[in-house]
């Protein structure tokens, strides 16, 4: 029974460890996409100031921008719940440690 909860808790410690991977990344690729998003602002900002740089391809550029931002808070939303899910795991599994210590404890002042 320890055997299989401290493989249970390398499993879900490793999970764990994934989510926080997942969620680091995201960030980057979350800090890149709000820079080009800035990006296209001061570009917008320039056409209404009279630039020559084309409208459409700033909205475009925005709206790709857009789209990335959503497809990348969607996966931070999965990884939080994920490293959620294995922290809850975690203290479940600390539980059960606990009460195995305990009656263990119980076993020995019998004896």
């Amino acid at each position: 029974f320890v055997q299989q909860t401290k493989w249970s808790l390398q499993l879900m410690t490793q999970r764990a460890l994934e989510a926080e991977s997942n969620v680091e990344k995201l960030k980057q690729e979350i800090s890149v996409l709000q820079e080009e998003l800035a990006s296209s602002k001061v570009e917008k900002e320039n056409l209404k100031a009279g630039q020559t740089t084309s409208l459409g391809a700033v909205k475009r550029k925005v709206d790709f921008a857009l789209q990335n931002l959503h497809k990348i808070i969607a996966g931070a939303n999965w990884s939080i719940k994920q490293l959620t899910l294995g922290a809850e795991s975690l203290h479940f599994v600390t539980e059960v440690l606990e009460s195995t210590s305990n009656i263990s404890e119980v076993e020995a002042q019998k004896e």
